[in-house]
């Protein structure tokens, strides 16, 4: 048995479709979450709390509720205690794209995003 080498002057691939992508399951905890809000109505319940807190029709469309607090939650059961790191993580991870609902071709939330909601919803909101 010989050692694989490393090849080191080649050339990565300039473009790689979808289906050349790498698939897993996704997280089963994190399916198990998705599957709890949305059987009791989450998004639609958040965005009714926070919809008093958003212009009807100004510039950009803002992240959805249901998103922003998908994302707090990521943080919250990673351990992650900011949101740039949080942004991090949602846009490296397959799996935590998938439970945000972000395709591969989208970009996630950044971080500025995340802080900027949660400094417009009051205490009121995270306590419901």
């Amino acid at each position: 048995m010989s050692m694989g080498k490393r090849e080191s002057d080649s050339q990565a691939p300039l473009f790689v479709t979808f289906e050349q992508m790498p698939r897993s399951a996704a997280h089963p905890f994190y399916e198990q979450i998705n599957t709890l809000l949305a059987h009791f109505g989450f998004d639609a319940w958040i965005e009714q709390r926070c919809q008093k807190f958003y212009a009807a029709r100004m510039g950009r469309p803002s992240l959805p509720p249901g998103i922003y607090f998908r994302c707090l939650l990521v943080g919250y059961f990673e351990g992650i205690d900011s949101q740039r790191q949080t942004a991090w993580r949602c846009r490296d991870s397959l799996t935590l794209r998938q439970f945000l609902g972000y395709p591969l071709n989208e970009p996630t939330p950044d971080h500025s995003s995340l802080t900027r909601i949660r400094q417009r919803l009051p205490q009121e909101v995270y306590h419901a």
